[in-house]
């Protein structure tokens, strides 16, 4: 690789549109992290994986393939491909924990026009503009124009989607360049092959380095570039012919004239998976005498052609509309007549057949809607002799020939414009229409509509009230309901056709008017298509090689293939369903560009989206026939040489035959070797894409498999999985705007893990996706967080609470039920391919149950469960972030002092059991430790501009029942509940409560009462309606009294049943929600001094109150000197034997002196606050402590 190319380009700080970082050292750790753990599996083959020998008991062993469609090797890759490929990633990565043989491979496509364009494009500036070349100066930016011209040129728009693509560059030279490319090297690309000996591996590294679980030995390039895949592509297309798949013909298509060639989906700039669509041409004969524009023309049969998708409603013409100042020209027709339409109208009909020579049109007048305006016409079908030219002003140019039919009866815009036209007599003589031309005219009844009679236009433009031509919003509402019932319920009443459906006689119609020279077939693109050279494409009538999707037998068995599959979501299926629909011929050749030739024409190459249907089969012996060398130069592990890879070889590989060939020079434990990798492997398990795909190769891949293996459903797709774009902060990604990342940007920016894990969070459906720059930084530091906290618990593991299970506290067996909790939900969510949700349950709320457990458990975490959490959070985030899971498993391996392979070959954990109201028992205690934080804002914010003093004392009220009336309405609500039906209507229940007698006194209170019940019902089930708490509540609130105390800072808490609470208390309480009443005790202030020498401890006063212990007063010192004391349980307290004097004598520098006395746990504390003082109750009796005591920590 040149050592300026893209892999050595600056990488700027904030690219992709974000604020330029201050530090970066937390993300050079990662990186360091992810560079180690890269090289070791690059030294260990991690990802490389053959398939077992036949007949062994490995060969038993379930497997996985997963494929990404291979990228185009034109540039680097970008987060667009980083996005659908990362899904593979983690799906790999998860099912090899599962126990599966996993095959990802990666291929290289280059089969196409793109990279042959290109290369072009450089010659061509070298030859323009002399090397290096010159290039003139920029003109400005023309203002944008709202009709579309024929003959401008697309690609000099600056906001086209090509330029798009090139970040508003407009030479390839300047693109080139912009890649850190040097003139010199930029050189070498005028060569088209030189593109795919540099691509290829900038692809490769930088998948290795986003941490891909690749088998690169697998990897290959396409074209005939390499004579293996030559060999398979050719193999693959004599079948398919020789299986009548493949035809010869004159088929509509999508063309550049250009290229030279049919533009397939892959050689757009714009306008992917549009198709011709097919028009009647209504020819309206111009009549005698003619205009001035046309005088030349006389004697000879003009016509007005009007383009038409509804030939069946051309009995109710009464006129034809132009547009005043668009632009038209008369051109001369191959069967002597002429045409009048637009330029670019004339230009798509040069292609198919209807003018002397192809591609070329004669143009005998030019004109203005304006020059034939108020012409006589005659129409076919229709019942008026004579019809007139009127003015229409939003007629588009871009769309059919810029020549309308007007049907008033059946089309709502016809009718509004007649309309308008009838009413407004300025309006008629500006344009020079005289009133014979449109008064007599009235709508035609031709089709009867349900709903809206037989002059629906008329019905629909009165119910959506459209008052002219220029109400563009009801008319739009009016056409689509007309349209579509007109369509598939309409019923025809003119005279040969009563009585029959619309949809039935549309290609009758059109057929008898063909026949009676009245109209002809026309064809142009659905939208505007875009060529990748710059040129705006056509719809031609080629002589081409196809594929003959949409044959009946052969649908149907893509159809077959589709019920067996898994698609993971009903919308996936439903699109695939809508494409075998319309899906027909698609031309698989084309003259221009890279490939392989087509076997039996080699004039012509196979295209991009027809060499690459079931190269998936490839996959699974190109690392014996060409061992990880991409362009197939040297022969693999098999040492075959492509020319020994005849038809009946592939055959015998591939098991279209069990035959070994009898003309075959490949050994046959050679041979067979490559078919039992084959028949391992495939098929594929899930096809992993973007939506974009489902149009086009995702179900050529479903036809084409089902066409080589009719016979073996066993080789035809098992799943499909397709996901929608990918957004960057929540827009469109655009090199012009600057919000573009590619892929080694992303992982210079935020780590491979952190790109991955905003990757997993952007989202699984179909919709688009959004990666935020500001999520990838939060992901970044989140890892690092996890990194330091795993190196804090290293260092502080020997002094971790230790003992076995018997000895767990409530907050351990909580906290174990967690995990196991979660191991089982993150296991149904990657089973289920919903990454995001994996990342959820399996990394944020595992680490916020892990900071729960740190804050709730007062006597420190226990080291068993701290190692149970690491082992488990490094094999849960695993197939997302696997070098941070690799790292940290490897420091968890030295913490338990043990040796372990790399995490890549550990197993799924496996979860123990969870005690579900164990859970739900802390989840009621954290539900109420955040009602009475609440409780506690509002105590200390009572009222405006008001502020209380904090409470120091605090009583928790526990119901044990609900207050009567409260039981009453669970009871009742627990008879009406009517299971899957759910509760009747609100209605019903106040009914079925106003009978109850017990309830008179607290009507008020009950419908609110009702309400909140049924929303802890929906939160909660049936167990919502029970009258007693299914737990202990008093016992988990008392087993949590130290973290209720601290969380809410509170001195003393109390915890009592509600039966001794005043009736307020007693209402405001009842089973799940404790309530809690806060109050402020009195206190006396104590010095307490500190003698031990450099200890950095001094004196400090600390409230003493009535009850208190050492324990209690040991943790309030460590409350308020935090910084300096970790554990209460190491502070010791001391008085003095003389209280009144003690004091005053000379302190010893370390501890306790001879005048001294140390507290016992046991010692309770006596305040008087009349005088201040303090006494202490031990087994010995009272003891004055006076005004200071002394502490030490030990």
């Amino acid at each position: 690789m040149p050592p300026h190319g893209p892999a050595a380009a600056p990488q700027q700080e904030g690219g992709g549109g974000g604020a330029v970082r201050k530090s970066t050292a937390k993300l050079s750790e990662i990186l360091e992290i992810e560079r180690a753990v890269q090289e070791r599996w690059q030294a260990e083959k991690t990802f490389q994986v053959d398939a077992p020998q036949p007949g062994t008991p490995a060969a038993k062993q379930e497997k996985f393939m997963v494929t990404f469609p291979y990228p185009y090797m034109n540039g680097r890759l970008h987060l667009g491909h980083t996005f659908s490929l990362s899904k593979c990633e983690f799906s790999a990565g998860y099912q090899r924990m599962r126990g599966k043989k996993c095959l990802f491979p990666f291929g290289l496509h280059c089969t196409g026009m793109p990279i042959k364009a290109c290369s072009d494009k450089l010659k061509n500036e070298i030859h323009d503009f002399g090397y290096p070349p010159q290039f003139p100066p920029e003109e400005e930016e023309a203002p944008p124009v709202k009709e579309v011209e024929f003959g401008k040129d697309k690609s000099k728009g600056k906001k086209g989607k090509v330029l798009a693509k090139t970040g508003g560059l407009k030479y390839q030279w300047q693109i080139m360049s912009a890649l850190g490319l040097r003139d010199e090297e930029i050189k070498e690309f005028t060569d088209p092959a030189h593109w795919l000996k540099y691509f290829p591996p900038l692809a490769q590294s930088d998948l290795q380095k986003m941490g891909a679980k690749v088998d690169w030995r697998r990897s290959f390039i396409t074209t005939d570039a390499n004579p293996y895949y030559d060999s398979f592509v050719r193999w693959q297309f004599i079948r398919l012919k020789e299986r009548n798949k493949i035809k010869f013909g004159k088929r509509y298509t999508i063309y550049s004239p250009k290229d030279d060639q049919p533009c397939m989906d892959h050689d757009r700039s714009s306008g992917e998976g549009v198709g011709p669509q097919e028009y009647t041409l209504i020819k309206m004969k111009v009549k005698e005498p003619f205009p001035d524009k046309l005088r030349a023309l006389a004697g000879k049969n003009v016509y007005l052609v009007a383009a038409t998708l509804r030939p069946e409603t051309m009995f109710g013409q009464t006129n034809c509309w132009v547009k005043p100042d668009m632009k038209y020209v008369a051109v001369a027709m191959k069967s002597g007549e002429v045409f009048v339409c637009t330029q670019r109208a004339a230009r798509n009909m040069s292609y198919q057949e209807m003018m002397a020579e192809n591609g070329k049109f004669k143009v005998l007048a030019e004109l203005t809607g304006q020059d034939i305006m108020g012409v006589a016409l005659k129409a076919p079908l229709t019942s008026y002799e004579t019809v007139y030219t009127l003015p229409m002003l939003n007629i588009q140019y871009g769309k059919g020939t810029g020549i309308v039919t007007s049907v008033p009866s059946d089309s709502p815009d016809d009718f509004a414009a007649l309309r308008d036209l009838k009413k407004k007599e300025a309006f008629r003589e500006k344009y020079g229409i005289k009133d014979h031309m449109v008064l007599p005219y009235e709508p035609v009844p031709i089709i009867e509509v349900p709903e809206f009679g037989n002059l629906s236009a008329v019905t629909a433009c009165e119910r959506y009230k459209v008052g002219s031509q220029n109400d563009r919003d009801q008319l739009n509402d009016a056409k689509e309901e007309v349209y579509k019932k007109g369509f598939y319920d309409g019923v025809m009443i003119v005279k040969g056709y009563e009585g029959q459906k619309v949809q039935d006689v549309k290609k009758p119609i059109q057929k008898l008017m063909i026949g009676k020279n009245e109209a002809v077939v026309y064809q142009e693109p659905e939208k505007q298509v875009m060529s990748r050279s710059g040129d705006e494409c056509v719809v031609s009538l080629c002589d081409q090689w196809f594929l003959d999707y949409g044959e009946a037998e052969w649908k149907k068995q893509a159809e077959e293939c589709l019920s067996t599959m898994n698609t993971f979501r009903d919308d996936v299926r439903n699109n695939f369903h809508a494409t075998l629909d319309w899906l027909h011929e698609h031309a698989c050749s084309r003259s221009y560009g890279l490939g392989s030739k087509i076997p039996w024409d080699p004039q012509y190459l196979i295209e991009s989206l027809s060499d690459s249907t079931i190269y998936m089969a490839y996959y699974t012996v190109a690392h014996l026939l060409q061992g990880g060398v991409v362009d197939g130069s040297q022969a693999g592990p098999a040492n075959i040489r492509p020319e020994q890879l005849t038809m009946e070889a592939w055959d015998y590989i591939f098991m279209q035959t069990d035959s070994y060939p009898a003309k075959c020079d490949i050994p046959r434990p050679t041979l067979d070797c490559l078919r039992a990798e084959f028949q391992y492997w495939y098929p594929v398990d899930v096809r992993m894409s973007g939506k974009d795909l489902i149009q086009n190769h995702l179900t050529y891949f479903i036809y084409c498999h089902t066409a080589m293996w009719p016979h073996d459903r066993t080789k035809w797709p098992k799943g499909v999985w397709a996901n929608g774009h990918i957004l960057l902060n929540s827009e469109k990604m655009s090199k012009s705007t600057g919000n573009f990342l590619t892929l080694t940007e992303a992982i210079s920016k935020f780590s491979a893990d952190g790109m991955r894990l905003s990757l997993a969070d952007a989202g699984d459906s179909i919709e688009d996706a959004n990666f935020v720059e500001k999520m990838a930084d939060a992901g970044l530091l989140r890892l690092f967080t996890l990194l330091e906290w795993v190196k804090d618990m290293t260092v502080a593991l020997p002094d971790l609470r230790a003992g076995p299970p018997n000895t767990y506290t409530f907050n351990d067996r909580v906290f174990l039920s967690e995990i196991n909790q979660t191991i089982v939900e993150t296991q149904t969510h990657y089973d289920s391919f919903l990454f995001k949700e994996a990342l959820r349950s399996g990394v944020f709320e595992f680490q916020g149950k892990r900071d729960k457990y740190r804050e709730v458990e007062s006597q420190g975490m226990h080291r068993d469960l701290v190692l149970r959490y690491i082992e488990v959070q490094c094999l849960l985030m695993a197939p997302i972030c696997p070098h941070m899971a690799e790292h940290l498993w490897g420091r968890l391996h030295k913490m338990k002092c043990t040796t372990g392979e790399s995490i890549m070959h550990a197993a799924w954990p496996v979860a123990g059991p969870v005690d579900e109201l164990l859970i739900r028992s802390s989840e009621y205690l954290m539900d109420a430790a955040h009602e009475f934080r609440i409780r506690l804002k509002s105590v200390l914010n009572p009222g405006k501009n008001k502020k209380a003093s904090p409470p120091t004392h605090g009583t928790i009220w526990v119901a044990k029942t609900y207050p009567p009336w409260q039981n009453t309405v669970l009871t009742t609500l627990k008879q009406l509940y009517k299971g899957s039906s759910g509760f009747p209507d609100n209605k019903v229940i106040s009914t079925e409560l106003k009978n109850k007698t017990e309830l008179q006194k607290y009507m008020k209170k009950v419908m609110p009462f009702v309400q909140v019940a049924k929303e802890n019902f929906s939160k909660h089930g049936e167990r919502a309606l029970n009258l007693t708490s299914e737990f202990d509540e008093k016992q988990v609130l008392e087993m949590s009294r130290v973290y209720l105390s601290n969380t809410l800072e509170l001195e003393g808490l109390d915890i009592r049943f509600s039966e001794e609470a005043e009736e307020k208390v007693r209402d405001d309480c009842c089973p799940g929600k404790p309530f809690i009443s806060y109050r402020i005790e009195p206190s006396v202030p104590l010095r307490l001094v500190n003698q031990q020498q450099c200890s950095g401890l001094f004196e400090i006063t600390l409230p003493i109150f009535e009850g208190d212990v050492l324990s209690k007063i040991a943790a309030r010192l460590v409350k308020m000197e935090r910084s300096k004391i970790k554990d209460a349980s190491s502070v010791r307290l001391f008085h003095y034997k003389d209280a009144a004097g003690g004091w005053r004598s000379i302190p010893e520098l370390n501890g306790a002196g001879d005048n001294m006395v140390p507290v016992s746990g046991s010692a309770v504390f006596h305040i008087d606050t009349s005088t201040g003082s303090v006494t202490m109750q031990e087994k010995g009796g009272k003891v004055a402590v006076g005004r200071q005591m002394v502490y030490a920590v030990v």
